[in-house]
């Protein structure tokens, strides 16, 4: 059975690539250009794993993330925030959420489905 992997990131280019790069890998892949439907299709979908941004139009990435953690259907999902925008604050916070972890942008092509796989259990 193919693991699951919901990316949440309101760049299309972004979720295109990372779309693109984690089928081939052989990924079932689902897509949210924002927080809330994110956290619907997690709800829903129960990935393995949540790439996250942190800068989302509806609520930064971290909050979602937090509203993940209340839900007992989603608490456990690892969540990967890949961005850019990461400031001291911004790796606090990020630290702050059981079961997460970071990955810089640009993010590497040839590493970033391993990369992703690495932080499913």
């Amino acid at each position: 059975m193919k693991k699951k992997v919901l990316i949440v990131d309101d760049n299309i280019n972004n979720l295109t690539l990372e779309n693109d790069l984690l089928e081939l890998a052989g990924f079932e892949v689902f897509l949210s250009e924002n927080a809330s439907d994110g956290i619907a299709i997690a709800a829903k979908e129960i990935p393995n794993v949540i790439i996250m941004d942190i800068r989302l139009p509806d609520m930064r990435g971290t909050e979602a993330a937090k509203i993940l953690r209340r839900d007992k259907a989603t608490r456990e999902i690892p969540i990967v925030f890949v961005t850019a925008s990461v400031m001291a604050e911004g790796r606090e916070a990020i630290n702050a959420i059981v079961n997460s972890g970071f990955i810089g942008k640009p993010i590497n092509t040839r590493t970033f489905a391993t990369e992703i796989s690495e932080f499913i259990k």
